[in-house]
């Protein structure tokens, strides 16, 4: 029996958080980095800044890493048959393997998170120059990697060489939040685990009255590091008419993943623009969204035929209003995809959103055969 204090919901209440203070970066196995580079900097406009591969010794993989402001991609690919990476591409597609952590104590982080549940996937390492890295499981077959790496002053991490090709920003800060879909029934499982393994705690929570249509449903559960600068909501689907975007996401991923990186701006309609200018391909929004849009969310700064131009969608709480759009999948098989947000003092995540969203995934869906 657990000895944790308990809740108000009578549960034990999260364990000592870990000392993680960012994320580091984000790596996504591709079946061919080379060319998702391309597309991530010429799409998105992320620049490259590092690269790995034979010709720095490393054998059976090639990693690009893109930066734009505080974001980190690591995109790789495996280099040859056979192998780990292979095996997941096949079965997965192109997706997020590890959603990596910055911390001062990686010795620390990896024996806690192991005593208390987590699934050892490298024990503590020594990469070079200070360098310190060790990583556990998460859902499915994605990991967390917990790095110390801020003494590090190279491109990277070490064995990672300057591989430097800019690109003209369109604004994307860091990422502000990180949604997990996984099985149903396994939700709040995973919401334990997050408390139990790492300390966090339950930041929101909905459920399939809050985020339905006629025809599908989800609950979701959004975890958060202590100081809120982490953010991981959990998804699973919810029964309906239909198949629901997260049962078709967990069909085609071959099990639970990441399902989507959500991107923070400070000017949404300038990074919009920018994207859409780029190729980026986005979810549609109905006009009729807009002719209610401020009788929902009252005044707001923006001009509202520019939002109905851009299809930007928004919402307001109690603290404030954000602005957000989702791309289309960037890959064939409908999994991974990105949102843009802007924050005007809104901490939620647009949940009077979700009946255009969910309306506009759905479509998508139909499109696909797979509603």
């Amino acid at each position: 029996m657990s000895t944790r204090p308990q809740d108000a919901e009578g549960r034990p209440a999260p364990a000592e958080a870990l000392p993680l203070s960012a994320i580091h970066h984000v790596e996504i196995w591709s079946g061919n980095a080379k060319q998702s580079e391309y597309f991530y900097r010429k799409a998105f406009g992320f620049s490259r800044i590092a690269y790995a591969g034979p010709e720095t010794g490393i054998r059976d993989r090639a990693s690009y890493v893109l930066a734009q402001d505080e974001i980190r991609l690591v995109i790789t690919s495996p280099i040859g048959e056979g192998g780990k990476i292979n095996r997941w591409l096949s079965e997965h597609g192109d997706g997020v393997r590890d959603m990596a952590f910055a911390t001062g104590d990686v010795d620390l982080c990896h024996r806690e998170a192991v005593a208390r549940g987590a699934k050892d996937q490298g024990a503590p390492v020594d990469l070079g120059d200070g360098v310190r890295r060790a990583t556990v499981a998460t859902y499915g077959e994605v990991l967390h990697s917990f790095i110390d790496a801020k003494d590090f002053t190279g491109a990277f991490l070490p064995g990672y060489e300057a591989s430097e090709i800019p690109e003209e920003d369109v604004g994307l800060r860091y990422v502000d939040h990180i949604v997990g879909n996984v099985e149903e029934g396994q939700m709040d499982a995973w919401r334990d685990w997050y408390e139990r393994v790492l300390g966090w705690h339950q930041f929101l929570s909905f459920d399939d009255k809050d985020i339905s249509t006629d025809f599908t449903a989800l609950r979701s559960k959004v975890m958060s590091s202590p100081t809120g600068k982490i953010k991981f909501p959990i998804n699973e689907p919810a029964a309906g008419k239909k198949k629901s975007q997260i049962q078709e996401y967990l069909d085609f991923n071959g099990g639970a993943g990441s399902q989507h990186l959500a991107l923070l701006t400070d000017d949404i309609i300038k990074t919009i623009g920018q994207l859409r200018d780029r190729g980026v391909e986005f979810l549609e929004v109905p006009d009729s969204y807009y002719e209610v849009l401020t009788e929902r969310v009252g005044a707001i700064d923006e001009d509202i035929e520019v939002l109905r131009k851009l299809k930007i969608l928004v919402d307001r709480d109690d603290q404030g209003y954000l602005l957000q759009l989702f791309t289309k999948p960037v890959q064939d098989r409908p999994t991974l995809f990105y949102e843009i947000i802007q924050r005007k003092g809104s901490q939620s995540f647009g949940k009077g959103n979700f009946q255009a969203l969910f309306e506009s995934i759905e479509r998508e869906q139909e499109r696909r055969g797979n509603l």
